[in-house]
């Protein structure tokens, strides 16, 4: 996933691709189709003009997830619909009951899901962010004992977001090293940053009490607001991690506004509406915001062709290096006491 690949020329081939599978919804060859989004993947709308019906279509990333990972993802967000954990997006089946689609874009095959319509807006800055905040850590909560109960049909498969994935071995969304306008200077900071963050989990582990499935993007722009209604969408990134990364994927590029001390005693407050969470457990959100914030350096590292990452840029990379600095200042120098035992793990 080094490579650019959502060019003109690829998006409008999947467009292409779409406009002629959508029979298969019901939709007409007439239907109005354009791009909403181009993030891990490319999410369009189709609305039919002679019914008036509208789906939100999301063409896979070729080589990013497999179709037992996506089926495992549906089966999830199904379940979750079902319980009432969640307002979120429905699925919607073909014609023919299949949730899946094999897109033919120039003899490649990309996978297509269709869902219905939510209504709703992306929270803003200006609103009372604390409120939704607040909300959004109750239905963490909800999200958090559903996944520790539910039991996961045979061949569930979702990615593992460790260390390995995001930062070490693996490296899922590419190496933070490649960042725009990162400077000698500052990839030291960083190194010593990955370092400390690699220790620090470690030491946390990967109990059940702590690691299991999560949405693991529950970013704004995964968010609506429609009355006094919070929904959350685009479950494309749900895995196994830890259950702290659910509130560092909240505050995605954010990360280093003052106000997210606020937006994190919101969070937690809404969290121990439904369910315990230890002052322990809280003093660790720090750890996992840092390890998400590398995490999106490296994203934009390998993802410069979406208008996300060229609208950060190098200042993104500049925002990292300082908080990082912030992060040694207080995680370095008191790492054994920073992390609560692996008793409770």
């Amino acid at each position: 996933m080094t490579q650019p690949i959502y060019d003109a020329a690829f998006l409008s081939r999947i467009e292409n691709a779409l406009r002629a599978a959508l029979p298969r919804w019901g939709l007409s060859d007439a239907s109005e189709v354009r791009l909403l989004t181009i993030s891990e993947n490319a999410t369009f709308r189709a609305e039919d003009p002679a019914t008036g019906r509208a789906l939100v279509f999301r063409v896979h990333r070729p080589g990013y997830h497999s179709r037992a990972e996506i089926e495992s993802e549906l089966a999830w967000l199904t379940a979750l619909g079902r319980a009432g954990v969640v307002a979120t997006l429905t699925p919607v089946p073909q014609v023919d009951g299949g949730l899946i689609a094999d897109l033919d874009e120039d003899g490649t095959c990309r996978h297509a899901v269709a869902f219905e319509l939510l209504p709703g807006r992306e929270p803003a800055e200006g609103d009372d962010l604390a409120r939704w905040y607040r909300e959004l850590g109750a239905i963490n909560a909800r999200l958090h004992l559903h996944a520790r109960a539910w039991q996961r049909p045979e061949g569930f498969t979702r990615k593992r977001w460790d260390y390995d994935a995001m930062l070490g071995k693996v490296k899922l969304w590419g190496d933070w090293r490649a960042a725009p306008g990162l400077t000698a200077e500052g990839r030291a900071v960083l190194e010593r940053t990955d370092a400390v963050l690699r220790d620090l989990l470690d030491d946390y582990g990967t109990g059940d009490a702590r690691f299991g499935l999560v949405h693991a993007d529950m970013r704004l722009a995964n968010l609506l607001v429609e009355g006094d209604t919070l929904s959350v969408i685009d479950f494309d990134d749900c895995g196994f991690s830890w259950y702290l990364y659910d509130f560092a994927s909240a505050v995605s590029f954010s990360e280093h506004e003052p106000y997210i001390p606020t937006l994190q005693a919101a969070w937690i407050e809404g969290y121990r509406t439904v369910a315990p969470l230890a002052e322990e457990e809280c003093a660790l959100l720090p750890v996992f915001i840092m390890l998400r914030r590398l995490l999106l350096t490296a994203w934009i590292a390998s993802h410069a062709e979406t208008p996300t990452a060229q609208a950060l840029g190098d200042g993104y990379t500049h925002g990292t290096v300082d908080l990082a600095r912030g992060f040694l200042a207080t995680y370095d120098a008191r790492q054994p006491r920073a992390v609560a035992g692996r008793a409770a793990s």
